[in-house]
């Protein structure tokens, strides 16, 4: 029986255009993207570290932090539409092309720099110990967005007007992605299987650790957080 490879496939194009190369933009001293290929090969579990890049500077710097860069992306699957499963469909693809028999897959986002191994290894351990499809690095909402409101003319309008009288404690938990990784099984990434569904387990991550970084002041803020997360870690 061939031994079923576990993958990790990280997404890394190079036309960021909010964050100008923010997948290879140094963040606490190494390109971006360093922080996520070093929790990989930290969490022990993967045959192989894969960047899906269009970019030739980026996948020089991949292979140089001991990542694997075994093709080009091609630009069509590298524009602002292209989807995440879409471009793991295309890893996956690849690697059946090379008679390769795949276990797990992990998609790992290029901009995560509070990822840790351990938590790679439960996604793994959740995925394995069920029957779902997918499990994924999640967190809590700091704010109920059933409390959330949008502007309407010059006022506002709640998006749930029925819980204006609702004490927050009442009211239900809400998670939301955490933007950091997504196991799956091959089969269900092919088929484009929804990502949030009955098929999925979440893996709560507490949320300071949880930063999405699209823009500039996503950038800062998880700046402040790496330095009070050394300063809580050098603390204890």
């Amino acid at each position: 029986m061939n031994h079923q490879k576990i993958i990790a496939i990280i997404p890394a194009r190079g036309g960021s255009k909010r964050i100008p190369r923010k997948n290879i933009r140094p963040f606490a001293g190494l390109p971006m993207i360093a922080h996520s290929i070093k929790a990989a090969q930290e969490a022990g579990c993967f045959d192989h570290i894969i960047v899906s890049t269009d970019d030739d500077e980026i996948a020089a710097i991949a292979r140089d932090l001991g990542a694997d860069v075994p093709f080009i992306r091609p630009a069509e699957l590298a524009d602002d539409h292209a989807g995440t499963q879409v471009v793991v469909a295309h890893g996956i693809n690849w690697a059946l092309a090379q008679g390769w028999t795949l276990g797990p897959l992990c998609c790992l986002y290029a901009t995560a720099p509070f990822v840790r191994p351990q938590d790679l290894l439960a996604g793994l351990a959740l995925l394995e110990q069920g029957h779902q499809d997918f499990a994924f690095s999640a967190t809590t909402f700091d704010y109920s967005p059933y409390r959330g409101f949008l502007k309407a003319g010059q006022g506002v309008a709640m998006l749930f007007p029925e819980h204006f009288p609702t004490r927050s404690q009442d009211l239900p938990e809400v998670l939301h992605d955490a933007g950091q990784f997504y196991w799956g099984r091959p089969a269900a990434w092919l088929a484009e299987q929804r990502l949030f569904s009955a098929k999925a387990s979440p893996l709560l991550l507490p949320s300071h650790r949880v930063q999405d970084i699209d823009t500039l002041e996503d950038w800062r803020r998880a700046e402040l957080m790496w330095q009070l997360l050394l300063q809580e870690e050098s603390n204890t």
